[in-house]
This record gives structure tokens, C-alpha cells and sequence, in this order.
């Protein structure tokens, strides 16, 4: 089955979350040591995420002209009011975190990055799941901590999961008949790098040092590739 890895990613994502909350009513004192290692993590993750950048220009101009374009269609605001309306149709512990919040961060933090487009990839030209069922292994880790201090938003973060890579997955060898390849390693590089960035503006929010709408970075992917695809035609 091609969306088999997507599946298995999914389910593991579903899985942490439900764990992750039964860890929900550790100590205040405890979940807020806990938040700031995982933030401190997030930071290192997105630090190591940038470095794959081989033409750093293109990662600044990315995340400026996105900022821009994010700002302007407000796609924090959209998210947040998707996880504002899931929050509406049930019941949340009026002391614990929103499902906004968790349903935001861990969709950045599982969306992004370069395993979710590379595995897609595989398991569309080649049935190859391995990247996917590994890349779950590692979110489903990632959401037992995130839930038990995000609350249940983060299981939600699935849906755009599913979405994204089964998209790719499904268009693979369209993809792979259009892109060639040295292109599309170059955006897959300077994707992650500028998705690196962030993650680790994520990590700053959640130690409580900044409040960046991060989210109205996200257009800067699609920016990503414009840039290298105009690259590429001017043979630079």
C-alpha cells in the first residue's frame, strides 16, 4: 500500500499523544523543568536543521519574503483558530494548555524537515517505507513528551501530517518526472534549513523568551522553491 509509511507515522503520532497524557498531572514544578529541556532540544534540533544549508542567502531571502507574505494572509491566526474551533468541540481542562497551542507547535515540528519529503518520496517511486516508519518512531517519542505538557492539541497535529506527506507520496512520480534531481536535493536542503530556523523560533517560545508567530514563516518553504527553481533556469 503506497500511503502505508504515512499510515504508520500517523498512528505512532496518535499513539504518543495518547500516552504522553498520562503523564498530564505531574508536578507544575516538574512540567515546567520538562518544557524547558524540550525547548532547549527543539533549539538544538533547528540549529542542526540550518547547517544543511549550502547558500545561506537563500534561506534569509526565504524567511524574509515569507515573514511577509505570512504576515499578510495571517496563517498563525488561521491555525490557530483551526485549533481554536477543534477546542470547541470538546471538552478541556479549563487549568491546562489550549489545543491551539499544541495543535501549532508539534504540526511545525512534525511537518517540517527534510525526512518527511525524502520518505514521502520513497514511498511513492519505490514502496520504500523505511524513512516514514523511522521518522514515526522519532515523532511518536517527540509527542508523549509534547502532549504531557501540550495537552491533547498535539495529537490533532496527525491530520496536517497526513495531508502533507500523503500528497507527495500520491504525486511522487510526477514529481519525480518534472524535478530533477540535483533541484530537487537543493530545495530539500534549503527547505530544511530554512525550516530549521523554525523550529528553533519554536523552541524560543516555548521556554517563554519570545512569543513569534511562527507560523507566518511557513509560506517561506514555497518561497524556497521559486528561488531554486528561478536558480536553476538562469543556470546559476
Amino acid at each position: 500500500m503506497v500511503l502505508y509509511g504515512t499510515l504508520v507515522n500517523v498512528a505512532l503520532i496518535i499513539a504518543g499523544s495518547l500516552i504522553g497524557r498520562i503523564f498530564k498531572n505531574i508536578p507544575d514544578r516538574m512540567k515546567q523543568t520538562v518544557m524547558y529541556g524540550i525547548a532547549l532540544a527543539v533549539m538544538a534540533i533547528g540549529i542542526q536543521m540550518t547547517f544543511e544549508s549550502t547558500q545561506l542567502l537563500i534561506v534569509i531571502i526565504s524567511i524574509v519574503l515569507g515573514s511577509v507574505i505570512g504576515e499578510w494572509v495571517n496563517v498563525d491566526h488561521m491555525m490557530e483558530q483551526a485549533g481554536k474551533w477543534l477546542e470547541s468541540k470538546m471538552p478541556v481542562q479549563k487549568d491546562g494548555p489550549g489545543i491551539s497551542q499544541g495543535f501549532v507547535t508539534a504540526t511545525m515540528i512534525f511537518v517540517i524537515g527534510s525526512m518527511s519529503i525524502i520518505g514521502a518520496i520513497d514511498s511513492g517511486l519505490r514502496n520504500d517505507h523505511s524513512v516514514l516508519m523511522m521518522k514515526g518512531i522519532i515523532d511518536g517519542f517527540t509527542a508523549i513528551i509534547l502532549s504531557s505538557t501540550l495537552g491533547i492539541g498535539v495529537l490533532f497535529a496527525a491530520v496536517p501530517v497526513f495531508l502533507y506527506q500523503g500528497i507527495i507520496t500520491l504525486f511522487s512520480t510526477q514529481i519525480s518526472r518534472v524535478v530533477p534531481d540535483d533541484l530537487l536535493q537543493l530545495f530539500i536542503s534549503e527547505m530544511t534549513a530554512t525550516g530549521g530556523l523554525m523550529i528553533f523560533a519554536i523552541g524560543l517560545n516555548l521556554i517563554g523568551l519570545t512569543k513569534i508567530r511562527v507560523a507566518n514563516f511557513i509560506p517561506a518553504i514555497g518561497v524556497v522553491a521559486v528561488i531554486v527553481t528561478v536558480m536553476r533556469l538562469l543556470g546559476l
